[in-house]
């Protein structure tokens, strides 16, 4: 899905999750990403991802640019070196941040 929006690339993320809850079976977590000025929030649950249209206190919120965030999705951006130079920015569980870094590898989420 080149040239994506970033509504499209949240709900992308959530099929291709939900098509294989297996890397989040065990997760409760709520995670926001600030992206561009725009929030969205990912909450895994009960093995599902869901999309949250009513905000709630995010256990991780991920801040950084939308180009970064798919390289980022692609697996082209390292989630501690992007942290490091600045790219990314996390607010909360950072232990959280790390997972997700994990969880992403396991999809194919060339968006």
């Amino acid at each position: 899905m080149t040239n994506a929006t970033l509504n499209e690339t949240m709900q992308q993320i959530e099929k291709e999750i939900n098509q294989n809850p297996e890397p989040i079976a065990s997760m409760d977590t709520v995670y926001q990403f600030e992206i561009d000025g725009e929030a969205y929030q990912l909450q895994l649950k009960d093995g599902q991802a869901k999309i949250l249209e009513h905000k709630v206190d995010p256990n991780c919120t991920l801040v950084m640019s939308y180009d970064n965030f798919n390289k980022f999705l692609a697996g082209k951006l390292n989630g501690m070196a992007a942290f490091m130079t600045g790219k990314l920015k996390i607010q909360g569980d950072i232990t959280k941040a790390l997972k997700l870094e994990t969880i992403v590898k396991q999809y194919e989420l060339d968006i």
